[in-house]
């Protein structure tokens, strides 16, 4: 086991949502096509190493069993779900549409940590993604997670740097912020090589809880955002040219 190649792969998707968001120093604003085009190829680029690095190798480990099936199965069911508690009962902003949920106790909180509550919810179980990934038999399997969630945050840094300026905070701030907020990605990472080194048993529910909670961040989070401002049709060819390209990239590499 590469120990330096999985601290790396750890970290550095996390980085990357600070590395989004450079641009707030020297451009004005970014199209909305352009940031819902960025998005949804990420999306696509997500939804296949979440489909060839976490789904694929838990059917893999359950060698054609009944009960291994079966364990991928609900440990995908069991993923999406523990994301749709989060989302229901944790306060946050939506990032790009400002869509507020989580009750009154939004009317508490400033701007800011409900942004900052609302990455926390898209990158913790991205980071633990990237860790089962690489925490498995197969490290290589952690590659493809770690590039296409990369991909995604430098978009999303983007996205709430600017969305930050907008609500009058300094360049400087809303940099640091999106920086901030994406070092959440590495102890999700961390962890989830822990998860999987010290579960080994269970190693294919683990993938397929990392799976499923991947699906749902896609699904419920990224994909709506997309398609809400009218370029649904360039958002869906994102989403099927991310799709393919990380799936060569998979296959090949």
């Amino acid at each position: 086991m590469d120990l330096s190649l999985i601290i790396l792969g750890c970290i550095i998707p996390g980085v990357m949502t600070g590395v989004g968001a450079i641009p707030i120093f020297f451009a004005k604003n970014v199209s909305q096509k352009v940031l819902d085009i960025m998005l949804a190829l990420a999306a696509g680029i997500m939804l296949s190493a979440t489909c060839f690095s976490l789904i694929i190798p838990s059917l893999e480990a359950a060698n054609g069993s009944f009960s291994g099936v079966m364990a991928t199965s609900i440990g995908i069911f069991v993923g999406a779900l523990m994301l749709d508690l989060i989302d229901e009962y944790a306060p946050h902003e939506h990032l790009l549409d400002h869509r507020i949920e989580g009750g009154a106790a939004n009317k508490d909180l400033s701007k800011i940590w409900l942004f900052i509550i609302a990455i926390t919810i898209h990158n913790f179980p991205e980071g633990l993604a990237t860790g089962v990934g690489f925490g498995g038999e197969n490290v290589a399997n952690g590659i493809p997670i770690a590039i296409g969630i990369s991909l995604q945050n430098m978009p999303e840094g983007l996205a709430v740097a600017f969305a930050l300026v907008s609500q009058g905070y300094s360049r400087n701030k809303s940099f640091w912020t999106a920086m901030l907020t994406g070092l959440v990605e590495p102890i999700g990472a961390f962890l989830g090589v822990f998860l999987v080194s010290a579960f080994e048993p269970i190693l294919g529910f683990i993938l397929a809880l990392a799976g499923g909670a991947m699906l749902f961040v896609i699904s419920d989070e990224i994909i709506p955002e997309t398609h809400s401002n009218g370029y649904e049709r360039e958002a869906t060819y994102g989403i099927v040219l991310g799709f393919i390209v990380m799936m060569v990239l998979d296959v090949l590499f």
